[in-house]
C-alpha cells in the first residue's frame, strides 16, 4: 500500500496562497487535512487547538497567543477557540500579509459560521473530501470493479495503513458519535441517532422526506432536521438540489440525499464485500451515490466552483445529474448495468426535447469498464470519470 497519496487540491491551495491573507481547509475527520498541510506547507508553524494547553492559551490570552504565532501559521481545529476569529481579522488587516494563516477544521458548521461573521472577503475556502478516483488510480489503488471500490471506501487511512474497511468504519462512526455529535447537540438517546443514520443510508439516492425519516426513527420532525444538519456539517452526507427551470412542467422541489463516502454508506447497510453489494437491492442507489459523490469530489478537489443539480418532473422523468452551462446543459444518466442499451438514453432524450433551443451534452455513466463512441452521446465507464 502507498505511504502517501498525492492530493489534487494541494496545488489549488498553493495557487491562492498569495491572493488571500487566510486560507481555510475543511472536510470530514480522517480525510487527510493534517497530512496535507504538514507535508506541503513545511514553512508554516503547525499549531493544534485540540491540545488543551494550547487551547487554554488561545482562549485566555488571544493577543498573546497571536503574538507568539505571528508568522506563517497553521491553526488546526480553530473552531475550538471561536474567539480567535475576530482577532485574526484585525491581525491580517494590519499586516496585509498574504497566506499568513491557514485554518483547518472538520466541522463545517462552526468554521463557516465564524468565517461568515468575521472573515468574509479575507479567506479562500477549500474542501478536502475522501480520496477521488484519479488520486487512487495515480497510486495504483483503485479497485477494478465499482462494487469493490464502493464497499472498500475512500478514506486515506484504509489505504495508507491497510485497515480493513469494516474495522475502520466501525471505529470511525463510534468516535464520530462520541466526539462530533456530542459537541454539536445533546443527544440523550444515541440508539435513536444510530437508527436515524441507518435510515439515511437506506434512503441514499432518493428524494429526501424528513417527515417519513422522523416517523420511522421515532423522533420529531424538528429533531430529524437538526440531526440531518449535523450529518451535513460533519461531511457525512450532502443534499443534491433539484434544478427548478420547469420547461412548462411541474418539477420536484425536494433534494436528494447522498453520502460523501460509499464505504461508510455500505457499512451502514451491512455490506462488507463486493459480493454483498452485487446481490443487494440497493445496488443501483449505491452506484448512483458513488458517481454523484465522485463529481462532488472532482468539483472541490479541482476548485471548479460548479453547482450540480438533478431534475425530475411530476411524471417521474428524471436526469440524475445536471450542470447548467453558459450555452445549455451537461446532463448525466447513471446506471449500474454493464450492458449499454438504447433505452438508457430515453430520459436524456426527453430532457433534450424540453430544453429545445439549448445545447444539451448527454453522458451515460455505466458500470462497465470500457468507454463507447456513440452518435450524440458520451458513454463513459465509471472507472474513467475525470470531471
Amino acid at each position: 500500500m502507498p505511504d502517501f497519496i498525492h492530493r489534487t487540491i494541494t496545488q489549488k491551495i498553493i495557487e491562492q496562497k498569495d491572493k488571500f491573507p487566510i486560507l481555510g481547509l475543511t472536510g470530514p475527520r480522517q480525510s487527510g487535512k493534517t497530512t496535507l498541510l504538514k507535508t506541503h506547507f513545511k514553512d508554516y508553524e503547525y499549531v493544534s487547538l485540540e491540545n488543551p494547553d494550547v487551547r487554554a492559551f488561545a482562549t485566555e490570552d488571544p493577543n498573546g497567543f497571536l503574538n507568539k504565532y505571528h508568522g506563517y501559521t497553521i491553526l488546526d481545529e480553530v473552531r475550538r477557540v471561536p474567539e480567535l476569529f475576530s482577532y485574526l481579522q484585525t491581525r491580517v488587516d494590519e499586516s496585509q500579509k498574504m497566506g499568513q494563516y491557514i485554518l483547518s477544521g472538520s466541522q463545517n458548521f462552526h468554521l463557516l459560521r465564524n468565517i461568515t461573521q468575521t472573515l468574509a472577503g479575507r479567506i479562500a475556502l477549500f474542501k478536502l473530501l475522501p480520496l477521488d478516483f484519479h488520486e487512487l488510480k495515480s497510486a495504483g489503488s483503485l479497485a477494478s470493479s465499482y462494487s469493490a471500490a464502493s464497499v472498500k471506501g475512500f478514506y486515506p487511512a484504509i489505504f495508507d495503513r491497510d485497515i480493513r474497511s469494516p474495522v475502520f468504519y466501525a471505529n470511525y462512526l463510534q468516535s464520530y458519535i462520541e466526539k462530533d455529535v456530542s459537541e454539536l447537540v445533546n443527544i440523550h438517546n444515541t440508539h435513536l441517532f444510530w437508527t436515524f443514520l441507518s435510515l439515511c443510508a437506506h434512503n441514499a439516492g432518493q428524494l429526501l422526506n424528513l417527515s417519513s425519516l422522523a416517523l420511522a426513527a421515532g423522533i420529531s420532525h424538528t429533531t430529524a432536521r437538526a440531526w440531518l444538519s449535523i450529518l451535513e456539517s460533519s461531511y457525512l452526507v450532502f443534499l443534491l438540489q433539484p434544478y427548478h427551470e420547469n420547461f412548462k412542467k411541474r418539477v420536484t422541489k425536494s433534494p436528494k440525499l447522498y453520502f460523501y463516502d460509499t464505504g461508510l454508506l455500505c457499512h451502514l447497510l451491512g455490506l462488507q464485500k463486493a459480493g454483498d453489494m452485487d446481490e443487494n437491492r440497493l445496488k443501483g442507489n449505491i452506484f448512483e451515490n458513488l458517481i454523484i459523490a465522485e463529481y462532488q469530489k472532482i468539483n472541490y478537489h479541482h476548485y471548479l466552483l460548479r453547482n450540480y443539480y438533478f431534475w425530475r418532473d411530476s411524471n417521474q422523468h428524471e436526469v440524475d445529474l445536471l450542470l447548467k452551462e453558459p450555452n445549455g446543459f451537461s446532463i448525466f444518466e447513471i446506471k449500474a448495468t454493464q450492458t449499454v442499451k438504447s433505452s438508457l438514453f430515453n430520459q436524456m432524450n426527453y430532457f433534450e426535447s424540453l430544453a429545445a433551443t439549448d445545447k444539451v451534452h448527454k453522458t451515460l455513466i455505466y458500470g462497465g469498464n470500457d468507454n463507447q463512441l456513440r452518435t450524440g452521446y458520451d458513454v463513459l465507464s465509471w472507472y474513467n470519470i475525470n470531471g
